[in-house]
């Protein structure tokens, strides 16, 4: 198989992203961990990271999701991998979807923030760069290591997971 082309990363927030702040007890959100998580496991491929928000996806609104599709519709690369929050991240990737762009687009994020022990994130992201090479255009979510279409999936909540959906009310619940 050939090499891809280069793939940007666009960065919105999220779990994925978040540190423990000791001095306020909480799980905050000040800088991405991707540059450090793309050396430490020597990626190779042509990776083009760009922060366009940091926000915990349960903040985001309507303004935050256009910026997003706006990103990845303005981007030069035909390949786009979307960390974002995943309590929010099927609607923005159904929003993205109806912007119909002629792209592979891979939606991932973790249920356990990169800097905690026990962190899906690398196991993820590393599902969404296999995804988004392999992929034809169109909106993807890769998670606990599926790839799932948008639109037809959906978070579980209760066992912490995400699933497919089959029926069409449960894919319009999912959006």
């Amino acid at each position: 198989m050939s090499s891809p082309g280069p793939i940007r990363v666009i960065i919105t927030g999220g779990t994925f992203d978040k540190a423990y702040d000791s001095l306020r007890g909480e799980l905050t959100l000040s800088r991405t961990h991707l540059p450090d998580i793309l050396q430490m496991v020597h990626c190779t491929v042509d990776t083009r990271p760009e922060v366009r928000l940091l926000k915990d996806s349960l903040e985001m609104d309507d303004h935050d999701r256009q910026v997003i599709v706006d990103a990845c519709r303005e981007c030069a690369e035909e390949i786009v991998i979307v960390t974002h929050g995943t309590d929010t991240m099927t609607k923005t990737a159904a929003v993205v979807a109806a912007a119909r762009l002629e792209k592979t687009i891979v939606f991932t994020g973790a249920m356990v923030p990169y800097a905690v022990n026990g962190s899906d994130a690398l196991f993820n992201l590393g599902g969404a760069f296999a995804a988004a090479q392999s992929c034809p255009p169109g909106v993807y979510i890769v998670m606990n290591g599926r790839v799932f279409e948008s639109g037809s999936v959906r978070k579980n909540r209760t066992n912490g997971i995400f699933e497919e959906v089959n029926s069409d009310r449960e894919k319009a619940d999912a959006r």
